[in-house]
């Protein structure tokens, strides 16, 4: 457990890693959270989860598997659906919302912002011809940014990062250490977090018969707007149509996203889902982890795939699929619960010796 050095109380948010801001009045706080509140002069030093707070500390409450923990919290206010609010202890000021994560995510902001950019390069870096880096920018220790490379007005490139010829990047972007990034254009605020390729050759090739032939990638990786790129993906460039992420986009850890490749707006990919070469998914799509989907398939507005899915065929808008190949969630789950009650019936898959259900 963590303690604040100030006063040895538990929080939340080490300080030696993150840094805080405040303390904050609680109007503060609900200013931040857009929520509503009875006034009261309080005074908060930051957040922690209901078991560990006190009463400098801003809790939130959503799931009421933790009611037990609610029930006994210290914390001096808790961010609460409004129809959970008589479960709030006296000594708690509830927080009314009825987007209570959100309103916690940006509290949890307000008390922990994001470290400051210093604008500057550092003397390490390497810096090539004709490079456009706006003053306000940060350029890391041993970070690289070639030639008629373009870096746009409070972006961070962290160190040991490499930004390729040509490549332009927005206002306000995060890119992390020993980030790769060539061929591709970035709008505004993306996240591309350590580790992490974009707009390297994608898995393009013939084959001869002397052997497998080369295709050219003709087409860049561009990343639209908000768009975060978890640490240790990859984002090919496309072959001869570039690979499009649309706005607001997020992309876990390790996630292969193939060339051609077009995402809409808003779609949420989690870690170690693949895409094959040109496939599409159309705004708002939900991908779980390990799903595959096969080159070439087109996933429709909206549509949810269950973890390890295997896709092999288009997906129609807002269909719940899952299994490999995949199909409605709902008959995916029938033949799991059909095929667990043959395989009991029949015994199989018990250990010798031991009782089973």
């Amino acid at each position: 457990m963590t303690r604040d050095p100030a006063d040895g109380l538990p929080t939340a948010g080490d300080p030696q890693f993150f840094r805080r801001t405040g303390p904050h009045s609680l109007a503060a706080v609900v200013d931040a959270a857009g929520a509503e509140a009875p006034p009261r002069r309080l005074m908060f030093r930051g957040v922690a989860p209901l078991a560990i707070a006190e009463a400098t500390d801003v809790s939130f409450f959503d799931n009421r598997k933790y009611l037990p923990a609610l029930e006994n919290t210290r914390a001096g206010a808790v961010i609460v659906h409004p129809d959970l609010a008589d479960k709030v202890p006296g000594s708690a000021v509830p927080i009314l919302t009825t987007e209570v994560y959100a309103a916690w995510a940006r509290v949890a902001a307000l008390f922990h912002p994001p470290p400051p950019v210093l604008p500057g390069v550092h003397p390490s870096a390497v810096i090539g011809a004709d490079a456009r880096i706006d003053p306000s920018a940060e350029i890391g220790p041993l970070a690289f940014v070639g030639e008629r490379a373009a870096i746009g007005k409070r972006t961070r490139i962290a160190p040991l990062a490499v930004i390729g010829a040509g490549v332009e990047i927005g206002m306000d972007c995060r890119i992390g250490t020993h980030v790769s990034i060539s061929h591709a254009r970035l709008g505004d605020r993306v996240y591309v977090y350590p580790g992490a390729r974009i707009g390297q050759e994608g898995f393009g090739f013939t084959p001869t018969s002397e052997g497998f032939l080369t295709v050219p990638q003709l087409g860049l990786a561009i990343l639209h707007d908000d768009v975060e790129v978890g640490a240790n993906s990859t984002v090919d460039r496309g072959g001869l149509t570039d690979t499009v992420i649309g706005a607001g986009t997020r992309i876990d850890n390790l996630v292969q996203i193939g060339h051609g490749c077009q995402i809409g707006r808003c779609c949420a990919l989690a870690g170690q889902a693949g895409l094959a070469g040109s496939t599409i998914l159309e705004d708002f799509v939900q991908v779980g982890g390990q799903v595959g989907v096969a080159a070439h398939a087109i996933v429709g507005r909206g549509a949810k795939l269950a973890a390890q899915s295997g896709v092999m065929q288009d997906v129609p808008a807002g269909a719940e699929m899952g299994g490999t190949p995949a199909q409605p969630a709902r008959a995916w789950m029938r033949q799991v619960a059909w095929l667990r009650g043959v395989t009991r019936s029949h015994g199989w898959g018990k250990t010798p010796g031991k009782k089973t259900d």
